[in-house]
């Protein structure tokens, strides 16, 4: 696969002394592991950060001078770190027009969130504390007023500016219709050469993983040359991309990533839960098991773009349940900020459909109200459990007694290890199976309680 594109290899082969000089700098005197010998014992705290630290809703709108806002989350490391995480999951941080995804430089720190220093100094300290850092790639497309965009429509589709970005029948092509948002052109070399040179700079200045944005939109083949040059030039770095509707397995076979953001399951969870049908679930982690065959999935139950998952479940006597599940089920999973804390929220379908899912935080986490204290313990106490059960990443999943409101959910490992988690949305006490309860909302009884879960190591 690589051979098409050794042009390209040799391209970013010529800046092997400054990557050399940068690991230098960093400490680092190899290049870091495999994706596989790290990634599996992640969890992923997910940070919008323009929205998280209250910076202006426009670049518009903000001052001459940069704001290192970055520096508002230095206080919320600790904090994640004490819940289970140990990864840094950024949204986008580049300079952009408004709500980061309509980028305008890939290459310059949002003035919003600060300067390249800002950043250096805010993985520095991730670094110290034993957290990696993922940075949101939108390379699917650019503010129609970055200079790369400009250039092409003024160039237009036959000229080598426009090249960089797609046309339907003359015009360019916008992003699900965003006008405000142009699509790039994936398999135009030098837009490959761009996207390369950006992943491999901001890595080099410290970034561990990489989330590729709309990664569903160009599809996974013209991913391919992209991550094959990555892999040449940042063998350790982890690539995740967003994917909502495919093939996850044959998407990440074709792509090179190692991993795609999980919708299916994702939607099985809350919507199992809030319907009553773990008929639904049932189906969901039937695929997901196949999927663990092939690769790790990222699994979460909220993010920037849905409803928070305690408005997503009305009974809150069943949001533990959803925790339960992405906290144990195999995968890589990612906590979205506040969701530990059982923030809530309703993405709604207006030009501020995203402000309830996206609200600033305090300055530091002892400002926090004290009302989702119980949910950020249970965060902490099952992320625990599965740190001392590395085996789940990759286990294998079934159900049985599978009912509409009830449903044991059996997890084993390749060595015959197992756990048994136990969800009841029933009315009535149900019979726990037989085995030790290691966590659960009643542990005392050889019942479960109603509308009760439990963890069952038999």
């Amino acid at each position: 696969m690589l051979e098409g594109y050794r042009p390209l290899i040799r391209f970013f082969q010529t800046r092997e002394s400054e990557r050399a000089s940068n690991r230098a700098r960093l400490g680092q005197t190899k290049e870091t592991p495999m994706p596989s010998s790290w990634s599996n014992d992640m969890v992923w705290w997910h940070v919008h950060p323009l929205r998280f630290t209250g910076a202006e809703r426009s670049l518009a709108e903000a001052g001459p001078d940069p704001v290192p806002r970055l520096a508002q989350l230095e206080p919320w490391l600790d904090y994640a770190v004490s819940f289970g995480a140990n990864g840094l999951l950024l949204g986008p941080i580049f300079r952009s027009a408004t709500h980061g995804y309509d980028t305008l430089d890939h290459y310059e720190i949002d003035p919003r969130l600060g300067t390249t220093e800002t950043f250096s100094h805010l993985v520095a300290l991730c670094r110290s504390k034993g957290v990696r850092v993922a940075l949101d790639g939108v390379f699917n497309h650019m503010s129609r007023d970055s200079e790369i965009v400009r250039r092409a429509l003024k160039g237009g589709p036959g000229s080598a500016d426009g090249r960089w970005i797609r046309w339907v029948e003359g015009y360019p092509r916008y992003f699900e219709g965003h006008e405000a948002l142009v699509e790039l052109n994936l398999s135009e070399p030098a837009v490959i050469r761009h996207v390369v040179s950006v992943v491999s700079h901001w890595t080099d200045a410290g970034a561990d993983a990489w989330r590729f944005d709309a990664a569903y939109a160009a599809g996974p083949d013209a991913w391919h040359p992209i991550t094959d040059a990555i892999r040449f030039l940042h063998p350790g770095t982890w690539l995740m991309g967003e994917v909502i509707h495919a093939d996850y397995a044959d998407f990440v076979h074709r792509s090179g990533m190692d991993s795609v953001t999980q919708y299916e399951l994702w939607k099985a969870i809350w919507s199992s839960i809030a319907t009553k049908n773990f008929w639904e679930l049932a189906h969901a982690l039937g695929r997901h098991r196949a999927m663990v065959e092939h690769f790790v999935p990222y699994t979460f139950v909220g993010n920037h773009d849905t409803t928070r998952i305690a408005s997503q479940i009305p009974d809150p006597r069943h949001l533990e349940h959803a925790i339960a599940l992405l906290a144990l089920l195999p995968g890589t999973p990612g906590i979205y900020a506040g969701d530990e804390q059982a923030f809530t929220g309703v993405k709604t379908d207006s030009a501020t459909g995203d402000d309830a899912v996206r609200p600033p935080f305090p300055a530091n986490p002892y400002e926090l109200l004290p009302f989702g204290r119980d949910v950020y313990d249970l965060h902490q106490r099952l992320i625990g459990l599965r740190r001392r059960h590395r085996w789940l990443v990759t286990a294998a999943v079934t159900t049985r007694e599978l009912e509409n409101e009830f449903v044991i959910v059996e997890l084993t490992g390749a060595d015959g290890e197992r756990l048994e988690v136990v969800l009841s949305l029933c009315d009535e006490p149900r019979p726990l199976p037989p085995g030790t309860v290691l966590e659960g909302s009643n542990r005392s009884s050889p019942n479960l309680e109603p509308h009760g879960w439990a963890v069952v190591e038999p």
